[in-house]
């Protein structure tokens, strides 16, 4: 644990453990289930589990909960070990699967029975449910649950083999039909089903619950704190009973904390998955996903995420995080790394009719102003140059500093321009602007001195590098995507807006950029290179804006 750590009430848990002698070693692990990517919880999840085994220099864990093949698939596996390492969580030789237990949990199952602790069920999902009561009418015995140990064994035996139908029989603990928790009310060890398992292939006709796999998982690799959300809190007794009544290696402690939540975003898998089946957004990792692969290609870098992890904070309660303070992480690691360059996003074509046609004047600008190490890159003045449509007005105000009929301002980095008029098209839009320069202005200064307040960017319009970029906005449009009205879901929440695709103009050494590249595009925000650009094609995504802009927007 470093000085820059702040203590927190699992460290504190921690800290009793080693100093009493309970433990002279930490273990943690990450138990990700392999049916989707992983999104920003996990993240958090990721960074507290990893961040309490290297403060206290122990050991982690990454261990696949796989024991859904139905669900599961590879590529899922894949993905989340390319999250993990570029989110920095370092495993090392501790990759483990729930699946490398399955004959031990087999056998354990099969000790329960004999312990008559276990029983096989033939009730079916209905009648389990109407079974099983209330949160406040207990539950009753299935007409099963006194079948004998030698029956049990047989049954369960020929569930293994394959004998029966999926949903025929189930495997349930024998607990207590009338506990006050509904976790202990018999629950389901195995089920039956006939699916190819994307590690054991058909070895398996039956599959441990996850209640049934978590904690014994744990145990068999010397976890010594299972960390995890405090929806699993109502669970921890189940958990600890199995450990109890079992002959496992191993007492990890279960320890629950408050997870992640942060506005605008949803971090329900199965809605996630729902976005992604009926083509809301173009897959996991759609830059409006709230996924780790959708932050990454949205530009954000790790150290923002876990910057933005570690202010969240660990806590016991469940509170929300403004999606304000996620785009401040990512400003404030951007700001001094990020090259800068300039880009027009909605062009107007601005014409010096003084420069003489053909001539291209180079001028020198810094990739980052408080960097000097970073060096310098050169940007082309034509005669035709591109600006910003809104740095325009007909009939500014007073405290417009930017261009209009009669006004001066600053090219960046490269001189002053006076606007002398302007062309219109047949419906009255301003479609060229016309304007002077001074000589005298190279280098964006006058021997004069005179004082100029406007400064804009620009892009030549003939020696520029085109591009398509993509402005996001968060998915939805409330701050809890959930917050619908009756007969509603939260699809209903999308925004229409977060997503806009602009065609722009950039500095002519844009033209040689990669995928991931990101760039402090001046005067308007951070970008990110999209893996879908290609030769012909740059696309940038805007990773946010220079300042607070949608939260601002929020409050208005």
């Amino acid at each position: 644990m470093t000085d820059e750590t702040p203590s927190n009430f699992i460290r504190d848990f921690i800290d009793e453990e080693l100093a009493s002698g309970a433990r002279d070693k930490i273990i943690t692990r990450f138990p990700p289930e392999p049916n989707g990517y992983l999104h920003i919880g996990h993240a958090f999840a990721i960074q507290v589990s990893y961040g309490i085994a290297t403060d206290y220099k122990g050991q982690f864990n990454l261990r696949f909960d796989d024991t859904n093949p139905a669900k599961e698939e590879d590529e899922y596996v894949q993905a989340i070990k390319k999250d993990l390492q570029w989110l920095g969580a370092d495993w090392g030789e501790n990759l483990f699967f729930a699946s490398d237990y399955f004959d031990q949990l087999y056998d354990w199952a099969v000790f329960l029975i004999k312990e008559g602790l276990a029983y096989v069920d033939d009730l079916n999902p209905e009648e389990m449910r109407s079974y099983r009561g209330t949160l406040t009418e207990a539950g009753k015995d299935s007409p099963f649950r006194d079948r004998s140990v030698e029956e049990n064994l047989s049954l369960f035996e020929q569930m293994r083999g394959g004998v029966f139908d999926e949903g025929q029989r189930v495997l349930r603990a024998k607990i207590d039909m009338a506990h006050p928790n509904l976790n202990l009310r018999d629950p389901v060890l195995y089920r039956i089903l006939h699916a190819h398992h994307h590690r054991t292939g058909d070895k398996w006709k039956i599959y441990p619950s996850y209640d049934f796999t978590h904690g014994q998982s744990d145990a068999v690799e010397g976890i010594t704190h299972s960390l995890c959300s405090l929806e699993f809190e109502s669970h921890r007794p189940l958990y600890n009973w199995f450990l109890e009544k079992l002959p496992v290696p191993s007492k990890p402690r279960q320890i629950e904390f408050a997870r992640l939540n942060v506005e605008y975003i949803l971090t329900s898998k199965r809605k996630l998955l729902q976005l992604v089946s009926e083509s809301h957004v173009r897959g996991w990792d759609d830059p409006r996903m709230p996924t780790v692969s959708g932050f990454r290609r949205l530009g954000y870098t790790a150290s923002a995420l876990n910057e933005f992890c570690q202010r969240a904070g660990i806590a016991k309660r469940e509170r929300v995080n403004e999606y304000s303070l996620l785009e401040y992480c990512l400003r404030q690691d951007l700001e001094g790394t990020a090259y800068r360059r300039m880009v027009v996003l909605n062009p107007i074509k601005v014409v010096i009719e003084n420069f003489q046609e053909g001539e291209t004047e180079w001028f020198e600008g810094p990739n980052h102003p408080a960097n000097p190490e970073f060096g310098t890159r050169k940007v082309p003045l034509t005669k035709e140059i591109f600006i910003e449509r809104d740095d325009f007005m007909e009939d500014p105000p007073k405290k417009f500093f930017r261009l209009g009929p009669g006004r001066e301002v600053r090219l960046r980095y490269a001189c002053y321009i006076t606007c002398t008029d302007f062309i219109r098209d047949d419906a009255g839009n301003v479609i060229e602007i016309r304007a002077t320069f001074d000589p005298e202005s190279r280098g964006a200064s006058t021997p004069d001195g005179r004082k100029i307040k406007g400064t804009i960017h620009w892009v030549s319009a003939t020696e520029n590098t085109p591009l398509e970029v993509r402005a996001y906005e968060p998915l939805f449009i409330k701050p809890d995507p959930e917050d619908v009205e009756e007969g509603q879901t939260f699809i209903d929440n999308l925004n229409p807006n977060s997503e806009t695709v602009l065609s722009a103009f950039g500095e002519t050494e844009l033209s040689q950029v990669k995928s991931g590249d990101r760039f402090q595009f001046e005067r308007k925000g951070y970008f990110a290179v999209d893996p879908d650009s290609s030769a012909e094609r740059i696309v940038f995504n805007r990773s946010t804006g220079l300042r607070d802009s949608w939260g601002k927007k929020q409050q208005k």
